[in-house]
């Protein structure tokens, strides 16, 4: 029970950290929010946690490939933002993300990446 607290409490921390820089400094916020932090942790989470190495080297694998369709995203928001206003824009990049994920899944499923269950 400890570790997990400890795991909670290192995660929303950098959660907490980032958000306070991203107050004060749009471009650093921004740059430290683009790290892959958060798959970093998972990384070492699974490590120090006895997992197998192709365990972790699957997450990487798939992290890569769930991250693509969520790049539009980032483009598209602000734009959207002036238009439709926050939660519109929210629920907009949430769909344009929904439909970059499905049309990336199809066009390398003939590659034998399986993406969708």
């Amino acid at each position: 029970m400890e570790w997990i607290i400890t795991k909670y409490l290192i995660t929303a921390t950098l959660v907490v950290v980032i958000s306070e820089i991203a107050k004060r400094s749009d471009k650093l916020g921004g740059l430290i929010a683009a790290l892959p932090l958060v798959t970093l942790l998972t990384l070492f989470w699974l490590y120090f946690e006895r997992q197998p190495t192709e365990k972790i080297a699957s997450h990487a694998y798939y992290t890569f490939w769930y991250v693509l369709p969520t790049l539009p995203m980032f483009f598209v928001f602000p734009l959207l933002l002036e238009k439709f206003g926050f939660w519109g824009a929210i629920g907009l990049s949430v769909v344009i993300t929904l439909l970059c994920f499905i049309g990336l899944a199809y066009a390398i499923k003939p590659f034998g990446i399986e993406l969708l269950p």
